[in-house]
């Protein structure tokens, strides 16, 4: 970029870097292509734009909504990832990312194993602390469930929703474990 005196904001040159999977070849012709575009000012907009990729910040808010069990709002914010041209799997492939990346930063030594910018690293770590270890185990298993059965699904938008409800109520779900246990049932049943 410096070479060419195009100006590139970091968050832009992660986002080419993570579609390009490691060949370098690839990256330099999508460079390329973006700044015939958009000119000597590459900016993380103008690269989500050109490579059609769903935002991070939909992952986050997503996220946050199913977390505080807001069942509404997901389903809103899902039909206006759907509206503006982005595939129901490609969504969840997304959010499954989305949620390793939260279980990633859950642990200081594993903070580096995230290929995204410092500034979005920050957002992964904020998310982290509000995203209980189970939240994260749970929503991993119901996502690659969706995941899996979507290509078979008659109806691919409920599927999704389907998964969206299980994941906004998995702090609802009655936890057999933490029931008290009553004097001569052997336990929480």
């Amino acid at each position: 970029a410096e070479k060419e005196n195009v100006k590139a904001e970091e968050d832009a040159l992660h986002i080419i870097s993570q579609k390009a999977d490691g060949a370098l070849r690839d990256a330099l012709s999508m460079f390329d292509q973006l700044v015939s575009f958009a000119g000597n000012n590459l900016t993380y907009k103008a690269v989500i734009e050109n490579l059609n990729i769903l935002d991070y910040d939909y992952y986050f808010k997503m996220t946050d909504a199913l977390l505080n069990s807001k069942v509404s709002d997901s389903f809103l914010l899902f039909d206006e990832i759907l509206k503006k041209g982005f595939d129901g799997h490609q969504f969840i492939v997304g959010l499954l990312e989305h949620f390793r990346n939260i279980l990633v930063c859950k642990d200081p030594v594993t903070v580096r194993l995230l290929q995204v910018s410092e500034s979005v690293q920050k957002k992964y770590l904020e998310q982290s602390v509000a995203a209980p270890y189970s939240f994260l185990v749970s929503a991993l298993s119901i996502g690659s469930l969706c995941d899996l059965n979507y290509k078979a699904a008659k109806n691919q938008k409920l599927h999704v929703e389907i998964c969206l409800l299980k994941l906004a109520n998995i702090a609802n779900v009655l936890n057999l474990a933490t029931l008290p246990a009553t004097e001569g049932d052997g336990g929480g049943k």
